[in-house]
């Protein structure tokens, strides 16, 4: 895509990464209109915001901050002071397991982001997989197992335990990010990911314990692996940006070389002596403070690897030696994302890769699958029975729809004759037709389906319901997700598709290319039988827009 004029949002846009990409995006020719850089801390994003000056021109650069991961309530607290507070925790933990409503969504700092500045373009440099997996599951896990051995597991701990898993917090950020884009209007995504070890294996020497790799390392990489997923998953969803991920299997280096002060997570680390040995058993008893802190920070020459700290002479040579983790410039890394921003193939992506080396559907298995279906129809002429869902793949609303489907076909002949019903009639019908055929009623809450009345009042029901109603509120409430409803409302709603698709086929028949190979050939005629897969997958399909973009 060109630039020129547009808004490009740099996620992450203070790190070491983060500022290369900005200062080629600002480099462009022409340059988009705005940049807005975002990262975690206001002090950081403000400091990369003054470092572009020099190659800003006539570009716009905006600066925002917080943890965009998390409602923007709490966005920019400490990650301490959210686990230390119930109200806090309560507000992550609702938003991070509960559906995923629109209220959810405007909470979140990174969907009011995107939707406040409607960028075209989303550079994403924040590395996600360490933000989610250093939270050390392994560590808290093992302290809630302890704890819960003495019985002194309270609700605050369990709370804590529940806001470091990865895994919920990797899938909440998939979707908001993905809908917030979409709302958004944004054209292209780039996501620079990791491998979690540098491009190094299971054999890989540095790590967090005496493990080897550590536990913590190897979900870093898991992590990563799983959003590489979600992003291919993007990558198929109509209406969803052109989705690219760039993935370094290498150290990224470096930002400076400098003397001073030596900092780790951004603190000067104190310089301390300890003038006389201690006998062991003192030295590391309780409340031992047999050093003395000098008052000054330790000072050094350094290069500085951006997130992975300032490294010292000896440890960038060991790191980046070859047949280490080596390394690669963030400049080269910027160059990848440039070219892909700009509709130039790298070669690098990870969602095309994913794309290319997947085995998609198959012309053998669209042939064989005609033969299934036949020996399946023959089957049930055989036997006399009819099997219109098990309830084995779901969601359960599949279900329900392929038998509410079927009851229209026992009803009406063709779907011509479906869109000119009426749908009280059309429910008392199907109501009393399941009051007679008992096999066909059986079948349906067997599988754990109730089935509603049209007047509301009384239901069918088996052992099993498989969309449980909430015992606190109404009970039909969650009949429109699972349940065959007979509310003429409801189940009228059948009526209204059957309308739109005789409209579907007039507009086909109407055109001068309605035998052409762009035609919809599986699409549903008016004097068809109604068949309640084809049924189900128009509402998938035209409905839901649950088509598949890519094979």
């Amino acid at each position: 895509m060109e630039l020129a004029d547009r808004t490009v949002m740099l996620l992450g846009g203070s790190g070491l990464v983060g500022h290369a990409v900005a200062r080629r995006v600002l480099a462009a020719t022409p340059p988009p209109r705005r940049l807005v850089l975002v990262a975690l801390f206001e002090d950081e994003v403000r400091a990369a915001a003054r470092a572009l000056e020099p190659y800003r021109g006539h570009v716009t650069i905006d600066v925002e901050w917080g943890n965009i991961f998390a409602p923007a309530a709490v966005a920019r607290l400490d990650l301490a002071v959210i686990m230390g507070s119930a109200e806090h925790r309560a507000v992550v933990l609702g938003d991070l397991f509960g559906d995923l409503t629109d209220a959810v969504l405007e909470r979140n700092l990174l969907f009011q982001l995107l939707v406040r500045y409607k960028p075209q373009a989303v550079v994403d440099s924040i590395n996600t997989a360490t933000a989610f997996a250093y939270q050390d599951i392994f560590h808290s896990s093992r302290a809630l197992l302890e704890r819960s051995r003495d019985g002194g597991v309270d609700r605050a701990t369990i709370e804590q335990h529940l806001l470091r898993l990865p895994m919920p917090q990797l899938v909440r950020h998939a979707q908001i990010i993905t809908e917030a884009m979409r709302r958004a209007s944004t054209q292209v995504y780039v996501k620079i990911g990791t491998s979690g070890t540098g491009g190094m294996g299971f054999n890989i020497p540095y790590t967090h314990s005496e493990e080897r790799p550590s536990a913590t390392l190897l979900a870093k990489s898991a992590v990563a692996g799983a959003h590489s997923m979600l992003l291919f998953l993007m990558g198929r969803t109509p209406d969803a940006p052109v989705t690219v991920e760039i993935k370094p299997t290498a150290s990224i280096a470096w930002r400076e070389v400098a003397h001073g002060p030596v900092r780790r997570k951004g603190k000067p680390i104190p310089l301390v002596d300890c003038e006389k040995p201690v006998r062991v058993k003192d030295a590391f008893a309780s409340g031992a403070n047999s050093w003395r802190d000098l008052g000054r920070p330790l000072d050094g020459v350094y290069i500085d690897l951006g997130e992975n700290g300032l490294f010292a002479r000896d440890e960038f040579e060991t790191v980046t030696a070859l047949g280490q983790m080596e390394f690669i410039t963030p400049e080269e890394v910027a160059d990848y994302v440039m070219l892909e921003l700009q509709g130039r193939p790298t070669g690098k992506d990870i969602v095309a890769a994913l794309d290319a080396s997947t085995a998609g559907p198959t012309y053998r298995a669209g042939v064989l699958r005609r033969n299934a279906i036949g020996r399946l129809r023959a089957l049930e002429e055989t036997q006399g029975t009819r099997g219109v869902a098990y309830e084995m793949l779901g969601p359960p609303r599949l279900t329900k729809l392929l038998y509410e489907a079927y009851l229209c076909r026992r009803l009406c002949p063709n779907v011509r004759a479906l869109a000119g019903s009426k749908a009280p009639a059309l429910a008392e019908a199907a109501w009393r037709l399941l009051a007679t055929n008992s096999t066909l009623r059986q079948q349906i809450i067997s599988v754990g389906l109730p089935i509603v009345s049209p007047d509301g009042r009384e239901v069918y029901r088996g052992s099993v319901i498989v969309v449980a109603p909430d015992p606190d509120g109404d009970p039909l409430s969650v009949a429109p997700r699972g349940w065959v409803d007979l509310r003429p409302d409801q189940f009228g709603v059948w009526i209204k598709r059957a309308g739109a698709m005789l409209r579907d086929a007039e507009a086909r028949h109407g055109g001068p290319q309605s035998s052409g190979s762009d035609v919809e050939w599986n699409a549903i005629e008016p004097e068809d039988t109604i068949e309640p897969s084809r049924f189900a997958t128009w509402v998938f399909t035209v409905e839901d827009k649950g088509t598949r973009i890519k094979r």
